[in-house]
């Protein structure tokens, strides 16, 4: 126990000053990140700028654990685009793609219909959509896909399935940062 040993040590003996001071470092770090996300929610226009791809249904364009990056530009959407949606009632944001466009043409507004590129059917049939929907409208459109990095996203999987490892590395991480020293 040597190294655990020695960090119980060195906590023991961080004096007052120093703790606040590490409990301050803490807070800009976390404050720091949600600044960042902030900053990518307004120039990227989405609520969501980063999404974790959590099913196959996008197979063979997007594997389950890819890592997608989200704009949402004034431009109407179009069918073949891959978009990011909410859907009422359900808490994830599911990722696929518009297979038809219907515009309105005395208000502008459009409806899509969507599919997953691994699904049989489109979104409407398979039972993605609310009981009462049939179309997407733009307010639950989130964004569309401008890029993506492959697997990344299975660390935010892997954690949200066993909280168990989320919990023991933000431990070993508050003792890291609570045990170094200046």
């Amino acid at each position: 126990m040597g190294a655990i040993g020695n960090a119980m040590d060195s906590i023991i003996s961080i004096d007052l000053r120093q703790l606040t001071m590490q409990a301050i470092s803490l807070g800009m770090m976390v404050s720091s990140v949600m600044i960042l996300w902030k900053t990518l929610m307004c120039i990227t226009s989405s609520e969501s700028p980063i999404v974790v791809v959590l099913s196959g249904s996008m197979e063979p364009g997007f594997q389950k654990g890819d890592i997608l990056f989200l704009h949402m530009s004034k431009a109407p959407i179009r069918a073949g685009e891959i978009v990011v949606f909410h859907v009422e009632g359900k808490d994830i944001p599911i990722v696929h793609r518009v297979i038809k466009v219907h515009e309105r043409h005395d208000t502008k507004e459009i409806d899509v219909l969507t599919k997953g590129d691994d699904n049989d059917v489109d979104d409407d049939e398979g039972g993605i959509y609310a009981d009462d929907q049939q179309w997407l409208q733009q307010q639950d459109v989130a964004g569309r896909i401008v890029g993506f990095l492959p697997y990344v996203g299975w660390v935010t999987i892997i954690m949200t399935e066993n909280p168990i490892i989320k919990y023991i590395l933000i431990g070993a991480l508050g003792l890291l940062v609570i045990a170094s020293k200046e």
